[in-house]
């Protein structure tokens, strides 16, 4: 069987360095976007963006800052069926799960949070894979609109 070129051993993309591309954004689909915006901002303590605006009628939806270069949006569900960027029916794909980096007392800071506003984290795992290689611990628990969160640090 022929692998596609990007899969190919002589892949030319396979001898250069990785391109340098950066999380811009996600859109998470929620049932009350203010909830969501209080939610983020409370529990992870993200700073929301657009939340006044999208209060007086000015913003389609508002956004929480995960980093300088990152946010999440948090997009009202009708808004889903005018989205269908690639194709009909692609709007409001669902997403597994989003996980978030933390350093060490950020992510104690987060279980203590979590603990206080009575969210359940029902998964913890040990030594998880991921973009930076392995975190000694990662746990998982649900915003309002049960998506799902991962939190993590990295020694």
């Amino acid at each position: 069987m022929r692998l596609p070129a990007w899969q190919s051993e002589n892949s030319t993309r396979e001898k250069r360095e990785t391109v340098h591309i950066e999380l811009d954004h996600i859109v998470l689909w929620v049932a009350d976007p203010i909830r969501s915006a209080e939610f983020y901002a409370t529990v992870l303590e993200l700073t929301p963006l657009r939340l006044q605006e999208f209060r007086d009628g000015t913003a389609p939806f508002p956004s929480v800052r995960v980093s300088a270069g990152t946010i999440i949006d948090l997009a009202p569900l009708p808004l889903a069926a005018g989205l269908n960027a690639a194709g009909e029916g692609t709007a409001g794909h669902p997403v597994n799960h989003l996980c978030l980096n933390l350093d060490h007392d950020g992510y104690l800071a987060l279980k203590d949070r979590l603990a206080a506003h009575g969210i359940p984290v029902p998964l913890t795992m040990k030594d998880s894979f991921g973009a930076r290689g392995h975190a000694p611990e990662t746990l998982y628990f649900t915003d309002p609109d049960r998506n799902v969160i991962e939190a993590r640090y990295y020694a």
